[in-house]
C-alpha cells in the first residue's frame, strides 16, 4: 500500500502504521538493531506505543538483529503486516493490550 502523507502536519508518521503521530500521543523510540544485539547508540525510529509493542510482541530480539533491522523488513514481517492493516483504521492514540506478551530475548 502506497504511503499518503498529510504535508498540512508536522506531526510525524509512524513507519509500521502510517499514522500521524501528534503530540500527547503514547509514543516510543525503537532501535533498529537491538541495544542487546550490538544496537546501542545505533538508528532508532519513532513508532506509536502500541505498535512498537507489537514488534516486540512478535519478534525476539536475536531475530530483529538478524532479520528486521529496518523498516521495510518490519512491515513485510505477516503478524506486522497484519497488524498494520489493523491499527491503520484506528485513531492515532488507540491504545489496547497486546495478546501473547512480549517474546523471550
Amino acid at each position: 500500500m502506497a504511503r499518503t502523507l498529510d504535508i498540512t502536519t508536522s506531526d510525524p508518521v509512524c513507519p509500521v502504521c502510517d499514522r500521524p503521530i501528534p503530540k500527547g500521543v503514547p509514543q516510543s523510540a525503537h532501535h533498529l538493531i537491538p541495544k542487546l544485539k550490538g544496537g546501542k547508540g545505533g538508528p532508532t525510529v519513532l513508532l506509536h506505543h502500541i505498535c512498537h509493542r507489537e514488534i516486540h510482541a512478535s519478534l525476539t530480539e536475536a531475530e530483529l538483529a538478524r532479520d528486521y533491522r529496518t523498516v521495510d523488513a518490519l512491515r513485510a514481517h505477516p503478524r506486522l503486516a497484519k497488524f498494520a492493516t489493523w491499527v491503520r483504521k484506528r485513531p492515532p492514540g488507540f491504545l489496547s493490550k497486546i495478546p501473547g506478551g512480549m517474546r523471550k530475548r
